[in-house]
């Protein structure tokens, strides 16, 4: 009986030491898949910045048309309104 208990001590020793020598392949396979996430992420990230500052130039390209469009028509006003044009 202590011959069995021994053997099957030695046994687990033996099998712990060599279970956790080898190599785990789940930790590498998971390692690339987040770093090509965090890289999607990335790149995500860049085309949305990129596309929140061609919005931005929009709005500003168009407020400032806006802008000079009403300062001729209040232009065209003050002058019509100076030279007796009125519409009204």
């Amino acid at each position: 009986m202590k011959k069995t208990v021994l053997m099957l001590a030695m046994l687990f020793a033996f099998s712990t030491a060599f279970t956790s020598c080898r190599e785990d392949k789940k930790v590498e396979i998971d390692v690339e898949e987040a770093e090509n996430d965090v890289e999607q992420g990335l790149e995500n990230a860049g085309d949305a910045m990129e596309n929140a500052a061609q919005e931005t130039g929009n709005a500003i390209e168009n407020a400032a048309e806006e802008t000079g469009d009403a300062i001729e028509n209040a232009a065209q006003e003050v002058e019509d309104e100076i030279e007796g044009n009125d519409d009204m």
